[in-house]
């Protein structure tokens, strides 16, 4: 039995069935044509003002390593769906074509594309899965980052939600998300060996109920970790803290602790009653680092409140993105062997033909997007979307993370103050079609309907 893992060598069975019925129909049909297919979200999520796009690199290499291996073609054929012609092509298939594509970290609006595929029809049709799978999850994931790192104002920020990711493909790649939306540091180890991201952590309440005592669990834990941040919550909050102010005495000059974590309870009563205590027992220097069912909406109102936190562990509503745990996406065939092509479905029609955004900004400040075609000339604006895939190879090494949340960090700063709002706000951002693309819609419609 083969390990229950997503990698390189299965990664094209990653799919959903009719894309590969769909392909055994363009091979009986001899369809190979360019085609050009956008992924765009339809709508933002509910008090979503704008959105980080996100995912962009597990799609390029996804491309450039694709591959049919020999037990994917052998499980295919015991399907009884697909010829033995058509099954045989599949041991050369690979992707050849081109992406465009905006960098990860820019700010995105409905119905603009983030990717943009050109590519023979049936290797930009089977991608389709995949591709709407880890734009999804990583755009997920900064959006979201986004919100609570702006709702924290500058304090720490700590992922802490990898045991409540769905599955693991999400607790490797969504921390790389949360990092790029501006957190600061993860829990998970392996997105630290993976990306680079600084790692953090405390301790658990097992760790203090495996002791006989508390104050010796702490004093065992300092041995090891001498500026740790201590959990003081496993019983008795306030009895926590006196084992802090006890061992400040105990160690004097050698006390080197941090802060102190809390993890139940009403928060902003206890942080307040804390750092009272503290300041009172000559600790000033000790930080105060709260966790428990956070989002951007409870930090938001800690903070609002006046409450002494300087820093948040956040976990399953982030890792989950609770208030909207799925976008509206779309991968949509725009052209077909140079002619375009639309739909016309009722409240999901899309946009006909190869496309660029551009964003016009004055003053630094970003005020508009325009969706047009990509040949349209006389648009105002920086052009969004660049080619990072030429013939199936990236025409560029991956972009460093560092680059990716400074590019997050720098957009969200240019946005209009009012977007910044954790609710939806009316009018929202503006995005208009050009001139040009809305003539190429009008009558791409018309002989549809025909």
């Amino acid at each position: 039995m083969m390990s229950p893992w997503v990698n390189d060598s299965n990664a094209a069975l990653l799919t959903d069935l009719y894309e590969l019925t769909m392909l055994q129909s363009y091979f009986d049909a001899g369809m190979k044509e360019t085609a050009v297919f956008d992924l765009f979200m339809r709508r933002l999520p509910r008090n979503r003002n704008y959105l980080v796009a996100c995912g962009l690199e597990h799609v390029l290499h996804y491309l450039e390593t694709f591959a049919f291996s020999p037990d994917a073609i052998d499980y295919l054929r015991s399907l009884n769906r697909f010829s033995s012609a058509f099954l045989e092509s599949l041991r050369s298939f690979h992707f050849t074509g081109d992406v465009y594509a905006v960098p990860e970290g820019t700010i995105v609006f409905a119905n603009e594309p983030l990717i943009e595929v050109v590519a023979p029809l049936p290797q930009a049709q089977l991608v389709e899965t995949f591709v709407m799978n880890q734009i999804q999850l990583g755009t997920l994931a900064a959006s979201k980052a986004a919100r609570v790192v702006r709702s924290a104002q500058g304090r720490s920020v700590v992922d802490f939600g990898l045991r409540r990711m769905q599955g693991a493909d999400a607790g490797l790649k969504q921390p790389r998300g949360f990092y790029i939306g501006g957190v600061d540091s993860t829990s998970s180890v392996l997105a630290g060996q993976m990306y680079g991201i600084p790692v953090a952590g405390t301790m658990a309440h097992s760790y203090v109920q495996s002791f006989d005592n508390e104050i010796e669990a702490f004093r065992n834990f300092l041995r090891a970790y001498p500026s740790a941040i201590l959990l003081i919550d496993t019983y008795d909050i306030y009895r926590g803290l006196d084992h802090i102010i006890e061992l400040a005495r105990e160690f004097g000059s050698e006390f080197r602790v941090s802060g102190v974590r809390l993890d139940s309870g009403d928060l902003a009563m206890h942080a307040r009653e804390v750092r009272r205590r503290l300041d009172a027992a000559g600790l000033p220097q000790l930080k105060i680092f709260a966790s428990s069912n956070l989002d951007e909406y409870e930090i938001e109102k800690l903070l609002a409140a006046g409450v002494p936190i300087n820093g948040f562990g956040v976990g399953r509503n982030m890792a989950t993105s609770a208030d909207a745990p799925v976008l509206d996406t779309a991968y949509k065939l725009t052209e077909y062997d140079g002619r375009p092509r639309m739909k016309l479905s009722e409240s999901k029609s899309t946009l006909p033909g190869r496309k660029q955004i551009f964003r016009e900004r004055s003053d630094g400040k970003t005020i508009r997007d325009v969706v047009a075609l990509a040949d349209e000339e006389g648009i105002a604006g920086e052009p969004l979307l660049s080619k990072v895939m030429a013939n199936g190879r990236r025409t560029q090494p991956p972009e460093r993370l560092v680059e990716c949340r400074e590019r997050c960090r720098s957009e969200l700063n240019s946005l209009p103050e009012r977007l910044m709002s954790l609710r939806r706000v009316e009018p929202g951002y503006p995005v208009e079609l050009s001139r040009g693309l809305s003539e190429l819609s009008a009558r791409t419609s018309d002989r549809a309907k025909t």
